[in-house]
């Protein structure tokens, strides 16, 4: 017993959904990590959950160690860096020179909505690891400006688990900015309540022609909006977004009562390659996306569907029809795009890839009411993954797509009833 105390064993999680292990996202992530990592847990017992899930970490990879401070009043370099008392508790992840902090606060969130405290003890660690251990992280801005959707208000969820994912985030108005800015790696732009400015059309092309990475969120166009511009950035990569709000068919490819929000399966692309995994993306009025394979040639252009409707789906344009079944007024039923890649040579050495989806509720913070209970949209299926994973490719992070795991862990209490 004395010489098992000293030693760090690997545990057997025998649950279902592999609660008490490290997620396959973390050992994606991490597996392979070079640097030298260190995780110093200050005030905390041996037995308490925190130790138990830092230690799973040092069996994944020799380079990430740990130490373990009981008695913090014998270090008072700690207590005067930190501003601690001597019986506070802290996290601290170090690596080299770059250094981050956790909380007790921020392993756990309350979602009032559901009544769930959620764990966030395994991504918070693993996000510190990676924030200490990313020399160079990709700058995404989301364009702030002509959006349907208040950027910080709709996608603020979003927002922050991009950053969590080793990434620094920021929005831009190309207006008052001059242009994209030089540190951009990838722009985000979602649906738009007008259209943009010659100017913009201009600087945002300029981006595209020096190898700038796009990802569009592109809703359904409701209104009737007069886009030119908008659509002459589109048409760099020969893409249209077509008329109406797509209705599925197929029952199976729905949510219940709700034919506008269309479940899709993201199978084996270059999103999901190598990973043995297919997503789910659950889109509410979407928009089915038009590629120009006629012009392909011209434009030095690949298409690469990343998720289809099933053939039973049909476009609607008149959304004064109550009805859930396609009438004669709706298109004709049949499978259509609503995510793609388009990649496109600029030159010999440079190239522009945009990754599309006909749709931007799905990343978004819009809540939405079932039996009951309220979600936001983009907590269902894997809408939050195919944004993150998204974004890893467009800035050649592979090694960063994966899913991520549910941390959910339920509080309940019955009814006097039940």
């Amino acid at each position: 017993n004395i010489g098992l105390e000293k030693v760090t064993l690997p545990e057997f999680d025998l649950t279902e959904n592999k609660v008490y292990s490290l997620s396959n996202e973390t050992k994606t992530k991490l597996q392979n990590l070079e640097a030298e990592v260190k995780i110093t847990l200050i005030n905390y017992e041996d037995g308490n959950t925190v130790i138990n899930f830092a230690e799973k970490y040092i069996l994944l990879n020799k380079n990430i160690s740990i130490e373990k401070i009981t008695d913090l009043a014998s270090r008072k370099d700690i207590m005067e860096e930190y501003s601690l008392d001597t019986t506070d508790q802290l996290i601290v992840i170090a690596s080299g020179e770059s250094k981050t902090t956790l909380s007790e606060y921020d392993l756990y969130t309350y979602d009032y909505s559901t009544y769930e405290t959620i764990d966030r003890t395994e991504e918070a660690f693993t996000n510190a690891i990676l924030d200490v251990t990313t020399a160079n992280k990709p700058k995404i801005y989301f364009m702030s400006n002509h959006t349907e959707y208040e950027i910080t208000t709709y996608f603020s969820t979003i927002m922050g688990l991009i950053k969590e994912d080793a990434n620094q985030i920021d929005t831009v108005d190309i207006l008052t900015a001059g242009s994209v800015p030089d540190d951009c790696n990838t722009l985000v732009i979602t649906t738009l309540s007008e259209d943009i400015t010659e100017f913009e059309r201009d600087e945002i092309i300029k981006y595209i022609n020096r190898g700038g990475e796009i990802l569009i969120l592109n809703g359904a166009d409701i209104k009737g909006k007069n886009l030119t511009n908008y659509q002459l950035v589109l048409d760099q990569y020969g893409i249209t977004i077509e008329e109406g709000v797509i209705f599925e068919g197929d029952s199976s490819s729905m949510l219940y009562g709700y034919p506008d929000f269309i479940i899709e399966k993201m199978e084996s692309s270059s999103l999901t390659e190598g990973l043995n995994m297919n997503l789910s993306v659950c889109l509410a009025d979407a928009a089915s996306i038009k590629l120009n394979k006629d012009k392909q040639e011209e434009l030095n252009v690949e298409y690469e569907g990343l998720v289809y409707t099933s053939d039973t789906a049909f476009r609607r344009t008149d959304l004064s029809i109550s009805s859930s079944y396609r009438t004669s007024s709706d298109s004709e039923k049949g499978e259509m795009v609503v995510g793609a890649i388009a990649n496109k040579t600029i030159d010999d050495n440079t190239n522009s890839k945009l990754i599309i989806f006909g749709n931007e509720l799905f990343a978004s913070d819009m809540q939405l009411n079932l039996s009951g209970y309220t979600y936001r949209i983009s907590e269902l299926y894997n809408n939050s993954d195919v944004v993150l994973n998204s974004i890893a490719y467009l800035n050649e992070r592979e090694d960063t797509i994966t899913i991520r795991k549910s941390f959910d862990t339920v509080t309940y209490t019955a009814t006097e009833l039940q």
